[in-house]
C-alpha cells in the first residue's frame, strides 16, 4: 500500500504538546511511511532530533529559520542573543547523526519586518555549509523570490523550495538546476489557481509533497491543526490535477523524497 512521505513538518510545535507521543505513534497506521522534521533554530534543531530518534520514520532537517533572528523565544535570540553565526556553530555537529538528512530551514522572509541584510547574509551561509556537506537544503521563500533565486542560481544547491509560491515558469528552470518542489495544502485551497499551474508544471521526478504542520492544514480541515496523514487531501488533489491516480502520486513522492534526503529502503 502506498504511504506517505511528509518532507516538511514541525513536530516540535507547541500546537503538538498535549498529545505529540499519542499523535506521532498514529502515524503509520494512518498512511504514513517517512517525515522529515524541520528545526528552526538550535533548540528546535535538538528536540527534533530527539523525537527522530524514537520514532524510526521520522527525520530531521537542522537549520535557522529567518524569522528566529526576531522571534523572542527562539534559541537564536535566547542562547544566542542574535549572533547567528554562533549558533551555526553549535548546530553543526548534528550533521554527524545519521538522522539527520538536511540544513533547514532556512531562506528568505521579506512578509515579517526582519533585517534583510541579516537574513542574506545567514542563508548564503546555511546554502555554504549544505554544499561542504553534501547535504541538500529546505528552502523557505516568502515574498522574496527575487532575492532567494539570486542565490540558488548563484550557489546551486541540491534541496527543495518548500511551500512553493513562484510561477510556473519558474518551477521549470528550478527543477532543471536539480531542486524539488514542495506543495501542501495551499493546493486544495479555492484561490489556488497559481499553485496549481506551478504543481502542473513540475516534473514528476521532482515533486514532494508536504505539511508545514501544525500549520497549512487542507480542505476540509483547513484552520485546524494540521498533520501528516491529511496528506492524502494533497495527494487526491494533485493526483488529479496531473491525471495519475492518488496510489501513482503517493509512490512516486515516497521515491523522489527517499533519493533527496539519501533515506534507503
Amino acid at each position: 500500500m502506498p504511504m506517505i512521505f511528509d518532507t516538511h513538518a514541525h513536530y516540535t510545535a507547541a500546537a503538538f504538546d498535549e498529545d505529540r507521543d499519542v499523535l506521532l505513534s498514529s502515524l503509520p497506521a494512518r498512511g504514513v511511511g517517512l517525515v522529515l522534521d524541520c528545526g528552526t533554530d538550535l533548540d528546535s534543531s535538538l528536540a527534533s532530533l530527539a523525537l527522530a530518534e524514537r520514532y524510526p520514520f521520522l527525520y530531521t532537517a537542522a537549520g535557522i529559520h529567518p524569522e528566529s533572528l526576531i522571534e523572542e523565544d527562539a534559541s537564536t535570540r535566547t542562547r544566542f542573543a542574535g549572533d547567528w553565526r554562533a549558533e551555526m556553530a553549535a548546530i553543526r555537529p548534528l550533521y554527524g547523526h545519521p538522522k539527520v538528512v538536511a540544513v533547514g530551514e532556512c531562506g528568505l522572509d521579506y512578509h515579517w519586518e526582519i533585517p534583510r541584510e541579516e537574513q542574506l547574509a545567514l542563508f548564503e551561509a546555511e546554502i555554504r555549509l549544505a554544499l561542504e556537506l553534501d547535504l541538500p537544503i529546505i528552502v523557505h521563500d516568502r515574498e522574496a523570490h527575487a532575492d532567494t533565486y539570486a542565490l540558488l542560481r548563484r550557489y546551486r544547491p541540491k534541496g527543495v523550495v518548500h511551500c512553493y509560491s513562484g510561477s510556473a515558469e519558474d518551477v521549470r528552470w528550478l527543477t532543471a538546476q536539480g531542486l524539488y518542489i514542495g506543495f501542501g495544502g495551499v493546493t486544495t485551497f479555492k484561490n489556488a489557481r497559481k499553485v496549481l499551474q506551478a504543481a502542473a508544471a513540475v516534473p514528476e521526478d521532482k515533486l514532494l509533497i508536504e505539511t508545514d504542520a501544525p500549520y497549512m492544514a487542507p480542505v476540509p480541515f483547513r484552520g485546524k491543526r494540521n498533520d501528516s496523514s491529511l496528506l492524502c487531501h494533497v495527494a487526491d488533489t494533485l493526483a488529479a490535477l496531473r491525471g495519475v491516480s492518488a496510489d501513482q502520486l503517493l509512490d512516486q513522492t515516497m521515491a523522489n523524497g527517499r533519493a533527496l534526503f539519501g533515506i534507503s529502503e
